[in-house]
């Protein structure tokens, strides 16, 4: 199940850092960088994103999270995670499609992530995503950043 998390409640915030912390930790790994800011977060930071926050929900276990904003018909996907223990279940792709399906209308979705991540660029090309552009950040790291029109 699918449902809303009130990230300004403490208790929640820790939750989502939870997914976060463990989901992150195996990006870096993948693109051999470790100064990623989403490992640094900390609830209250969380809490003070801006960000609205959605939950994956298995027998009340939270088990992926998305975070949006929403700007002038554009959903801009901030962070997209699936604690390490649950990878390969389709989580990901349940909570992509209800931001898709089950949110106010919008005409495109955007999303960034290292390019080095194969499964998650993967993962938006299969996913009606097309490549923006890539950007180099510092000598070690590079985004890379999809879009989709609805």
């Amino acid at each position: 199940m699918i449902k809303k998390i009130d990230i300004t409640n403490l208790k929640l915030a820790e939750e989502v850092l939870n997914i976060q912390i463990p989901s992150y930790k195996v990006e870096a790994e993948i693109i051999d960088f470790y100064d990623l800011p989403p490992l640094k977060d900390t609830a209250y930071t969380l809490q003070q994103c801006g960000e609205t926050f959605f939950g994956y929900y298995l027998n009340e276990e939270l088990c992926g999270v998305i975070s949006i904003k929403v700007e002038n018909s554009i959903i801009d996907i901030h962070r997209l995670m699936v604690h390490p223990k649950h990878f390969k279940k389709g989580i990901a792709k349940m909570l992509l499609d209800f931001i898709e399906n089950d949110i106010e209308r919008f005409e495109t979705i955007i999303v960034s992530t290292g390019s080095k991540n194969t499964p998650a660029v993967t993962f938006y090309l299969k996913n009606g995503f097309s490549k923006t552009e890539e950007v180099r950040i510092s000598e070690r790291l590079s985004l890379t950043y999809f879009k989709k029109e609805i």
